[in-house]
């Protein structure tokens, strides 16, 4: 109960932040070397067990597309990630492959330095920008927005229960997300996984900046794995992620549903959709990740 507390005297005392003025702006913010090529220092505030957070990583690269592009709306952007990236120094390189009147198509890497200096590629994306203000009203659709419960019946990290297992590693990521998850997939938390590979949460920043098109690519690939719920445990890292931004997001928390149907081989996908406030579908995306059995 004490820590519920002081996870709420923090979430009232924060100043909320706004686009362009967050810790998630500073900590995505690449700095132009020359045309096409960008300087950043990756955060190791965004980090997950062993590594730098996948969304985390794809919002960076969303930012240096946005400016080397003439337009700034990420509508779809694919990633393979090579190898795993570290905090500190790193570089991007982008090039335009086409540009035109509603769409223009970008691609991107992102290197770091191996010890005798050599470059290792960690991310390569392909990516097609768009302006999301200018497309239509007109939605048919069957999709739904998830059946979540009130977010003041949902848990986050500050509540844990008493002899939940702690995340091996880093769980650094969490101190800046407004994460909270349905009950109905916390299972493994408590050491009874359901076996489905479902996860379900409420989503925000901690800092309280309102959600854009690029906070997106980092809220898709934010939640704990299905994998955990499958009752696997360690880190689960991604191969390929594919996101599509549908829509720009109303103010208030977002709705995450992320579900698997098929892990074999020792490899999962995943299925996100995020639904703002407004129950509108603003993002999709589907991933293929590698787990640890045994």
């Amino acid at each position: 109960m004490a820590d519920a507390v002081s996870t709420q005297e923090r979430r009232e005392r924060t100043v909320r932040a706004r686009i362009g003025d967050s810790e998630f702006d500073r900590d995505t913010a690449v700095t132009r070397r020359e045309p096409g090529v960008y300087d950043i220092d990756l955060s190791a505030g965004w980090t997950i067990i062993n590594a730098v957070n996948g969304g985390y990583l794809l919002a960076v690269l969303g930012r240096a597309l946005a400016d080397a592009l003439p337009h700034s709306d990420p509508f779809t952007i694919s990633a393979h990630y090579l190898t795993a990236s570290a905090p500190g120094p790193a570089v991007i390189r982008t090039d335009v492959v086409r540009t035109g009147r509603t769409l223009s198509t970008g691609q991107a890497s992102l290197f770091q330095y191996a010890e005798d200096g050599t470059e290792v590629e960690r991310i390569r994306v392909l990516a097609s920008y768009g302006d999301l203000d200018a497309l239509p009203d007109d939605v048919r659709t069957t999709a739904a927005p998830p059946a979540i419960p009130p977010i003041d019946q949902c848990f986050g990290a500050g509540d844990a229960p008493e002899g939940a297992p702690p995340v091996p590693g880093s769980s650094a990521i969490t101190g800046r997300l407004d994460l909270k998850l349905d009950p109905s997939t916390l299972g493994w938390a408590l050491g009874a996984p359901s076996g489905k590979g479902e996860m379900r949460a409420w989503f925000g920043l901690s800092d309280g900046r309102a959600a854009d098109p690029l906070s997106l690519l980092l809220t898709v690939d934010a939640l704990p794995p299905t994998a955990f719920e499958m009752g696997l445990k360690g880190w689960v890292p991604t191969v390929e992620l594919t996101v599509h931004v549908r829509a720009r997001p109303a103010p208030g928390p977002l709705r995450v549903s992320i579900t698997t149907r098929n892990l074999a081989g020792g490899f999962l996908e995943e299925d996100t959709e995020v639904w703002d406030s407004a129950d509108r579908l603003v993002a999709q995306s589907r991933q293929l990740a590698r787990v640890r059995l045994g």
